[in-house]
């Protein structure tokens, strides 16, 4: 048995083409096994609360005061 790995990413139209390499003889079966995790929801649940994230003043504001403290570090390693 021999096995061929591809990764693909979801086409909009939701079609795939495979291509059988030429040393398959013709009407031999092959197995064709589709992986997928069911992540969606949640990556558009995340991406979602990322582009919130930019109007979240109380979010904005730790990001600021994170950023000034850093910038006192990144001088001191320097000096």
């Amino acid at each position: 048995m021999e096995a061929i790995k591809r990764i693909v990413r979801t086409p909009k139209n939701h079609e795939i083409r495979i291509k059988i390499p030429a040393h398959i003889p013709e009407n031999d079966p092959v197995e064709i096994i589709i992986f997928f995790s069911k992540k969606t929801e949640d990556y558009n649940n995340k991406m979602n609360e990322l582009k919130n994230a930019t109007r979240d003043k109380l979010f904005l504001g730790d990001l600021r005061e994170v950023s000034e403290d850093l910038k006192h570090v990144d001088l001191e390693e320097w000096q």
